[in-house]
C-alpha cells in the first residue's frame, strides 16, 4: 500500500523563465559569477520524492527564497515543505544539496535549511542538512543515494 503523507499537494503554475545561455556561460576561461537565478535554474525541476512533481512546481523552492554572495563563495538556499510535517523535508534538502554539490564550483558553502516556520522540526531538518559529517553518512547509504539520482534524474539535462 503506497500513502503519501500530502496526498493532494497544491500545484502551483510555472512562471519562471530560464534564462538563454550564451556562448560565454560554456567557456571556461572566463570567469562566470553566480548568481541566484543560476541556483535556481539547477533546483526547481528537481522531482519531489512523493510525487510526480518538480520542487518549483509544488513551491517548494522559489527564486526569492535563494541568496548567492558570489564574492564571499556562500549560497543560501531555503525550502519550504508542502506540509508542515512532511518526512521528506530532510529528503528534499538533500536532493537540493547534491544537485549543488555535483553542479557548482567546489569554492561554495552552501546552507540548505527549511524556511522558518514551514516544518515543524526546523532546527532538527536544518541541522541534519548542514552538518558535513551527517550528509556524507547519508551519501554511503546505497537505497537514498538511489532515490536521490531518482529525483535529479527527472531533472532536463538543459537546465544543467
Amino acid at each position: 500500500m503506497d500513502t503519501k503523507i500530502n496526498a493532494a499537494p497544491t500545484i502551483y503554475a510555472v512562471e519562471y523563465k530560464p534564462r538563454q545561455l550564451t556562448d560565454i556561460d560554456y567557456d571556461d576561461s572566463v570567469h562566470d559569477p553566480v548568481d541566484a537565478k543560476e541556483v535556481y535554474e539547477l533546483v526547481r525541476n528537481i522531482n519531489d520524492p512523493e510525487h510526480p512533481y518538480t520542487l518549483e512546481q509544488l513551491n517548494i523552492t522559489h527564486l526569492d527564497r535563494i541568496f548567492v554572495d558570489d564574492s564571499e563563495n556562500y549560497i543560501l538556499v531555503q525550502f519550504a515543505p508542502t506540509i508542515p510535517h512532511c518526512s521528506a523535508a530532510s529528503l528534499i534538502g538533500l536532493c537540493i544539496r547534491v544537485r549543488l554539490l555535483r553542479c557548482l564550483p567546489e569554492r561554495f558553502k552552501v546552507d540548505i535549511k527549511v524556511v522558518p516556520g514551514s516544518h515543524q522540526s526546523e532546527a532538527s531538518v536544518n541541522k541534519q542538512l548542514n552538518d558535513k559529517e551527517r550528509v556524507a553518512a547519508a551519501l554511503e547509504n546505497v537505497h537514498l543515494l538511489e532515490v536521490i539520482d531518482q529525483c535529479l534524474s527527472t531533472a532536463s539535462m538543459d537546465d544543467l
